[in-house]
């Protein structure tokens, strides 16, 4: 997350919002955003690790990397799965996806 933080101002100059989740509770959540400016959600359970189609650990009950970039219309355009811990879509890569996908759209036009 603090790769987001830190690519902040280039993400915003795009419109590009940025949510994170974890399965931590409140006071452990609000110790990571605390360092963040972007909202991190907290307590996601198994249930709704499902409904994305995430992979979730049982032996640590947590959710695996799993990354989407939503368009402005609310299309899905980008997701990322991961079953562990390397795979994680980093805030440059997500700069080189929407840029791409801004001059696609401007070439339509």
């Amino acid at each position: 997350m603090a790769g987001f933080e830190k690519l902040k101002p280039e993400l915003d100059a795009l419109g590009v919002k940025i949510v994170a989740a974890s399965v931590d509770p409140l006071d452990k959540a609000r110790e990571v955003a605390a360092e963040l400016s972007f909202p991190v959600a907290y307590g996601v359970t198994r249930a709704m690790a499902d409904q994305l189609g995430a992979w979730w650990e049982d032996r640590r009950a947590i959710i695996q990397p799993s990354e989407f970039v939503v368009a402005a219309d609310g299309k899905l355009r980008s997701s990322t799965y991961s079953s562990g811990p390397i795979g994680r879509v980093e805030a440059g890569d997500v700069v080189k996806l929407v840029t791409f996908y801004d001059k696609q759209a401007a070439k339509k036009d």
